[in-house]
């Protein structure tokens, strides 16, 4: 069982800046996959950024050029920065983790909110 805690969500204006963190209550060395999706109100959750073991990060094309994610494996955590944040980013942003044997694990969410 992984536990993944996120945090650094919150309200911004549009152009502005959150990091938001991820950390795992296991060795994120080990993962398959690590990344960050989001749910806007009523749409399908999505992704967001993805770290895969040995390979380059993935981005969602909306978010190519504003979003880094970068991990710290001493730390078991993953971090996601955003800026030029548009009202568009507004979701509820998660944690993901999948292990070689394919299970995910979720984190419980962290709101984002960029104002116009």
């Amino acid at each position: 069982q992984v536990q993944l805690v996120e945090s650094g969500g919150g309200l911004v204006q549009a152009g502005g800046s959150l990091r938001l963190a991820c950390t795992a209550s296991a060795s994120i060395f080990s993962a398959n996959a690590m990344g960050w999706y989001r749910q806007p109100p009523g749409k399908q959750r999505e992704l967001v950024a993805a770290i895969i073991s040995g390979s380059s990060p993935n981005y969602a094309d909306s978010v190519k050029g504003r979003f880094t994610i970068s991990r710290d494996t001493t730390k078991n955590t993953v971090w996601l920065q955003m800026n030029s944040l548009k009202p568009e980013d507004t979701a509820v942003y998660y944690c993901n983790y999948i292990t070689w044997g394919g299970t995910d694990y979720w984190g419980q969410g962290t709101q984002v909110t960029v104002s116009s």
